[in-house]
């Protein structure tokens, strides 16, 4: 059979792109493509995760993971710039690899017995919408450890095994999954505080570019501004609101972008509370610190290049998540990325990690923490290994 080859991501610039190879000389076409980051031979044995760059000769491509899926099936995970990926497919034709559509390469996949786990198709459905290459590392780790190899356990050892002990492990992978998610498919950053502490300075510093409007007009910012954002491993879209103070929203203008913000706190991962430190006493209103006690919220004293006269002291207990920094001079900024890593959980995270990435997955899983029927926790991890996948 020839080689095979298909973008399995969607058309555009996104933060990955996965070329999906199908064919008995898949691995011979690699070796004469990929230098392995550890600078050994790689072995491509199933169910590896290489990391590496593909290369033209002595000339390096990208920076890539490739997800060893079956003797002769990878997963090629590289940046999502189109031309690059359109460079790694170039490379792949001259090797005479057949290039396909993915639905075309989808059905072969599916059609093979060595691909009939469940989680194996859904990861390959999965890496169409994943944000990052981390996500992807982490979805191929899924197909032959991660998520598989946990539930292949559960079924070796289920006689010794008590349904508490299984109940525990499937609730550690819930717990894991919900940290995972924000690094598969993104996350939503929420700035929000009062006028004039900085927030359109933060962004901007965050991005990386002068995305937001910034002056020293108090109250710029009535509608909201939004940016993308690669702080590894979460891809973000970061938002820039008109803060959440009703009290001063007295026009239909203002009111309107009070309501845009409340509308834009409801989807955030993660809120960015802003507040100017170089002011003794400026504390969130009730209505904004009560709002944001069921959201993941790291408070930004922004303003360090200036005297400190704000006592964290005053705010509400479940605010006090500080970091000091300067959004102009970009003082604190690495210190406040580790705080937004540590409060989405993903400052630790293994990507070998087992985890859900689905919601037929995570609907097996909430059932197996609850069940006090060995023969239905039986039954369901049977499911989520061989179960009916939504194509």
């Amino acid at each position: 059979m020839a080689v095979l080859a298909a973008v399995m991501t969607g058309r555009g610039t996104g933060a990955i792109a996965t070329i999906q190879l199908l064919g008995e000389s898949a691995e011979a076409v690699l070796r004469d493509l990929f230098r392995s980051a550890s600078g050994r031979p790689p072995e491509f044995t199933p169910g590896r995760i290489l990391l590496g760059e593909i290369a033209d000769g002595e000339e390096p491509i990208d920076q890539v993971t490739i997800g060893c899926e079956g003797p002769h099936s990878f997963a090629i995970h590289c940046h999502g710039n189109p031309l690059l990926v359109e460079r790694i497919m170039s490379l792949l034709r001259r090797r005479s690899v057949q290039p396909v559509q993915a639905e075309q390469l989808l059905g072969r996949l599916l059609s093979n017995r060595e691909t009939d786990n469940a989680i194996a198709i859904e990861a390959k459905l999965a890496l169409a919408t994943v944000k990052t290459v981390e996500g992807a590392t982490i979805v191929a780790n899924q197909v032959k450890a991660g998520l598989t190899g946990r539930a292949r356990k559960w079924q070796v050892d289920f006689e010794a095994l008590s349904l508490e002990q299984i109940a525990s492990d499937a609730r550690q992978i819930l717990r894991g999954s919900d940290a995972a998610r924000l690094i598969l498919f993104g996350c939503t950053i929420v700035l929000l505080g009062p006028p004039n502490t900085g927030k359109s300075t933060l962004l901007n510093a965050l991005a990386g570019r002068e995305k937001a409007i910034v002056t020293d007009v108090k109250g710029t910012t009535r509608d909201w501004v939004s940016a993308d954002i690669h702080i590894p491993p979460l891809a973000a879209t970061i938002v820039d609101t008109a803060g959440l103070e009703p009290a001063l929203a007295a026009g239909d203008i203002d009111q309107a972008a009070q309501r845009k913000s409340t509308e834009t706190l409801e989807r955030a991962d993660l809120v960015l509370l802003v507040l100017d430190r170089s002011h003794p006493a400026d504390p969130p209103s009730g209505t904004v610190a009560e709002r944001l006690a069921g959201h993941r919220t790291v408070t930004v004293l922004n303003k360090a290049d200036l005297p400190n006269r704000f006592d964290p002291a005053i705010l509400p207990e479940h605010l006090r998540h500080v970091v000091h920094a300067s959004a102009r001079s970009g003082t604190g900024i690495e210190d406040l990325i580790a705080a937004m890593h540590r409060a989405c959980g993903v400052g630790d995270f293994s990507l070998e990690a087992a985890v859900v990435f689905t919601a037929r997955q995570r609907a097996l899983m909430d059932r197996l923490t609850a069940t006090d029927s060995r023969d239905e926790a039986a039954a369901l991890i049977a499911e989520l290994l061989s179960g009916p996948v939504a194509v």
